[in-house]
């Protein structure tokens, strides 16, 4: 008389031991707790402890980068403000975020009206905060109603300049001139 293969022989994981058979014993679900011993608990807690301090350790590295990259960003327009000496609100902010640098572009208008309407300073900065602000690396020109291409920029100066990430030599028709500001720290 033949004798029918059993569950396990098939490939058939039938019960909890053979389902889990590719992890270690100490962490294989068991059919029923030992009396007394309690090591399905143990192990179960172990592991959720562990998960929770994995996601505490991402949270907190999170917050804190955070953190950080705030206080660069209030640190390059409090820099933009300081160096070109206009108290404006509205200026745009671009942060590197190809590379994962620190090195961010704050661009403003050199006269007074809306966002864009007049020509615009950009200034590149890059280090540490230091007191508050960060040092300039470099910076452009852009002309009214354009937008931050490499085709509208003119007046590179710094970093700017040594990247050639100006095409326009001179600035263009109705644009204000484009001076030199200082780099550094303000």
């Amino acid at each position: 008389m033949s004798k029918s293969p059993s569950a396990s022989e098939q490939g058939l994981a039938g019960s909890p031991r053979d389902r889990w058979g590719w992890l270690p014993e100490w962490a294989r679900p068991l059919e029923r707790e030992r009396r007394g011993l309690g090591s399905l608990r143990l192990a179960e807690t172990t592991i959720l402890i562990l998960l929770a301090i994995f996601l505490a350790v991402a949270s907190v590295n999170d917050i804190v980068q955070q953190t950080h990259v705030n206080h660069r960003l209030s640190a390059d327009l409090l820099t933009w403000r300081t160096l070109t000496g206009h108290d404006y609100v509205n200026l745009d902010t671009e942060q590197d975020v190809k590379t994962h640098s620190t090195r961010d572009t704050v661009c403003g208008n050199v006269s007074p009206g809306a966002p864009g309407e007049r020509a615009q300073v950009c200034l590149m900065l890059a280090g540490a905060v230091v007191k508050g602000v960060r040092s300039v690396s470099g910076g452009y020109y852009l002309p009214p109603y354009r937008a931050d291409l490499r085709a509208n920029r003119y007046g590179c100066f710094g970093l700017a300049a040594e990247q050639a990430l100006c095409a326009l030599g001179s600035p263009p028709a109705g644009s204000s001139p484009s001076p030199s500001l200082t780099l550094g720290r303000p």
